[in-house]
């Protein structure tokens, strides 16, 4: 498999099944998409922002539900599996994107799997297993939070200093971005609330390649 980003700004996801599974499913998609869940009972967790619908599909019912929803993406999560079946068929049919959560390990050609993430926006880092091992996948994610830690504030800070070198030659702008990237004085000073992170960003430029920023 190879791992992909999709921005599900304004778009739908629909997710059949209101276990635990389901509400984690429609919470992580939340955060970007109008989320509508579709089940006959909801576990006692939180589902986010997602619509919550009482319903009992069969498996003929399916293709309805997508024409309403208009999804771009599916997720099978109920605990059927005839229903999850037929809601991977039917997703297939329509090219939509379907995310199948009782199955692991092998997998048929376009379905999604939905890896761990650790993010501190803009930044995001993925962990699949190929669904085989959801334990290590949270395992990992757990490990790799400490390392994210104020990359996003890294990601604005290089993102703006590409900006300001942008007249600068290519080489010369690719040292001075790798070096902040690198440089564990500027990744203290995004820690500490009271520091310049950009003062001492330009402290390092100008140490590796002699010129000023200012």
């Amino acid at each position: 498999m190879i791992p992909l980003l999709h921005d599900f700004a304004g778009e739908r996801v629909l997710v059949f099944g209101g276990g635990p599974v389901g509400a984690r499913k429609a919470r992580r998609f939340a955060r970007e998409a109008r989320v509508v869940v579709v089940s006959p009972a909801f576990a006692d967790a939180d589902f986010g922002a997602g619509t919550l619908v009482r319903a009992a599909p069969a498996p003929d019912d399916v293709g309805g539900w997508l024409d309403r929803v208009g999804p771009a993406l599916v997720v099978a999560a109920t605990d059927d599996p005839a229903v999850n079946a037929a809601i991977e068929a039917t997703a297939t049919e329509r090219d939509v994107l379907v995310n199948r959560a009782d199955e692991s390990g092998t997998r048929r050609p376009g379905s999604v799997v939905v890896p761990a993430t650790v993010r501190d926006d803009p930044v995001v880092v993925a962990v699949a297993t190929g669904g085989r091992s959801p334990a290590l996948s949270r395992h990992l994610r757990e490990r790799l939070e400490p390392v994210v830690e104020n990359a996003g504030a890294m990601a604005a800070l290089t993102g703006d200093l590409r900006d300001d070198l942008r007249e600068w030659p290519a080489d010369q702008r690719r040292a001075a971005v790798r070096a902040v990237v690198r440089s564990e004085a500027v990744w203290e000073a995004l820690d500490a609330p009271d520091a310049d992170a950009q003062a001492v960003a330009a402290e390092v430029v100008a140490d590796v390649t002699g010129e000023s920023l200012r």
